[in-house]
């Protein structure tokens, strides 16, 4: 890279311009006392900054708008409270795996440790939610840290990572030495890896390929298209995996898990043997009581993170690689050898989708009814009900389609998520669906919607209640439904409060004009549907 001539900056400019050259073009934020330094020079700089409504809301922007983008999202946000709003967000990236870097604001470095006003030790109290905190005591390191910070956040299993920065150091002078990137790190898979997978699936029966986010995070969704059709593979996915491998495809047989597809679950049972691609295994893709019978089949298991490789499946062939690299050349060693003569044969139909053709208005028959609608835009969702419908009920056609909360299952996710997403991608319309718990959690950023001309689409599925958790009493206390029951505004005048269209559905019939109507302009929408409080999903 081209040496420019030094100069010595402030800190808050050392920064913008380190951004710059990392190539960030939007940032979220919420400001404070703290980074008021820096949110000086952001108005001088090529960077949009979008305002956010909750500092819980700038991760989870940053996060989708790193979803869509596949580049790093950025935030910024004050000491104190502000920056211990962003810890759930930072949580849900860093067990979904998207990267993300957090400016958080400080205390003056020399009011450290004496009870300051909004004194917490954030990095000590983040540091098992990211991978990688640093506080900033010295500004010649600066620009050096902002750097690796990046470098970790894209590499590997990608994360969030937080730089803290005192609000002295922004002001302080030093030299911008315009540091540049090291090159690509090149990856490696081992051929003895590859020979031993083919061997694996040669003496396979009835093999079974889990697809799960790891899948995304490779952009390795055409290679697993090229491999399930080549061996004739049915392929099953967990939550974070749906949108990685198309439900078009007639080898594709849902989704696993506890809210999982029947046809998929059921094929994991009996699945001899099992190619495991960027998939965690936790709890609510199996219980941990049906583990030995998974560890019975023989494995094979690919994941970029070396953890995972020991977490929670007894593998017989654990390969630490890129997914996309592996399945390459895999890809190449199968044909090489000609195993097409080794192409499986099932009897069962591995149809999944399912349909509720009934006329009630539910979270399934409406995602069943929209879901041809909403073909190549992205869908967002929160957490409870409505999530499993839509992940069950609407078919998803090309990867990093589906923003969901897997991990961490976090309330709230869904809005933040879709507004980053439709920012990156030039304002396009995203689809939010939401459930009307969830929404009240993060309804507040309808302004941001409003103010800077966002189209998300707001699809309230309302059924004055946590379905969810009442499914769950209903299975374990005998019917007794304590502390489910919402105090709802109505969710349609509270938009048009903040002069964004809406309305309220409660016939079926009325679903496929209220999403027209939701689409003819690209602005923000919001339908609340009425929904019955006695679903069970």
């Amino acid at each position: 890279m081209q040496k420019t001539e030094n100069k010595i900056l402030t800190a808050s400019q050392i920064l913008i311009k380190t951004f710059e050259k990392l190539g960030v073009q939007d940032v979220f934020g919420y400001p404070g006392s703290s980074v008021v330094d820096l949110y000086d020079e952001i108005q001088h700089s090529s960077i949009k900054h979008y305002l956010m409504q909750c500092e819980q809301s700038v991760v989870h922007a940053a996060e989708g708008y790193s979803r869509v983008s596949e580049r790093c999202g950025v935030g910024v946000v004050t000491a104190g409270p502000g920056a211990l709003n962003t810890v759930t967000g930072l949580a849900n990236a860093y067990l979904d795996g998207f990267p993300m870097l957090l400016i958080a604001g400080d205390i003056k470095s020399s009011l450290t440790g004496k009870d300051a006003f909004q004194e917490v030790n954030f990095p000590e109290i983040v540091k098992p939610c990211v991978k990688y905190v640093v506080k900033i005591s010295d500004v010649e390191e600066l620009e050096s840290t902002v750097i690796q910070a990046y470098l970790i956040a894209m590499s590997g299993k990608k994360g969030p990572v937080v730089i803290d920065i005192p609000s002295d150091i922004f002001t302080q002078k030093t030299e911008y030495k315009d540091l540049g990137l090291p090159p690509d790190k090149v990856e490696t898979v081992s051929d003895i890896d590859v020979i031993r997978a083919v061997e694996i699936l040669k003496n396979a029966k009835s093999p079974l390929i889990i697809c799960g986010g790891g899948v995304s995070h490779s952009k390795a969704s055409r290679e697993l298209e090229k491999l399930s059709e080549y061996l004739n593979i049915p392929v099953v996915t967990t939550m974070m995996g749906v949108s990685a491998f198309s439900g078009e495809n007639p080898l594709c047989a849902g989704m696993i898990g506890v809210f999982g597809h029947k046809t998929a679950n059921r094929l994991l049972k009996n699945a001899d043997t099992l190619l495991v691609l960027g998939a965690r295994f936790n709890d609510r893709v199996i219980l941990p009581s049906e583990l030995e019978n998974l560890n019975s089949k023989t494995i094979i298991q690919v994941d970029i993170n070396s953890k995972e490789l020991i977490r929670n499946l007894s593998s017989d062939l654990a390969v630490n690689a890129d997914i996309k690299m592996f399945l390459n050349m895999l890809l190449a060693k199968i044909r090489l050898e000609a195993l097409s003569d080794f192409v499986y044969e099932y009897d069962e139909n591995l149809r999944f989708f399912e349909e509720d053709e009934s006329c009630k208005i539910t979270s399934k028959t409406i995602a069943s009814a929209v879901g041809d609608m909403l073909k190549g835009c992205v869908i967002a969702t929160d957490v409870g009900q409505h999530q499993i419908s839509v992940i069950k009920y609407c078919k998803f056609d090309f990867p990093g389609q589906l923003l969901t909360s897997g991990g961490l299952g976090t309330m709230g996710f869904g809005f933040g998520a879709a507004i980053g997403a439709s920012i990156v991608m030039g304002k396009k319309p995203v689809v939010l669906f939401t459930g009307d718990g969830s929404f009240q959690m993060s309804l507040s950023e309808l302004a941001v919607c409003k103010r800077y001309g966002i189209p998300v689409k707001i699809f309230v599925i309302n059924n004055g209640e946590l379905g969810l958790v009442r499914q769950l009493q209903d299975k374990l206390f005998d019917g007794r439904h304590p502390e489910i029951s919402l105090c709802n505004p109505d969710f349609a005048l509270l938009a048009g409060s903040y002069g964004i269209n809406s309305e309220r559905v409660e016939n079926y019939s009325e679903i496929p004009a209220s999403i027209e109507r939701a689409f003819s302009e690209n602005e923000p929408y919001l339908i609340d549907f009425i929904v019955s409080e006695s679903e069970i999903v």
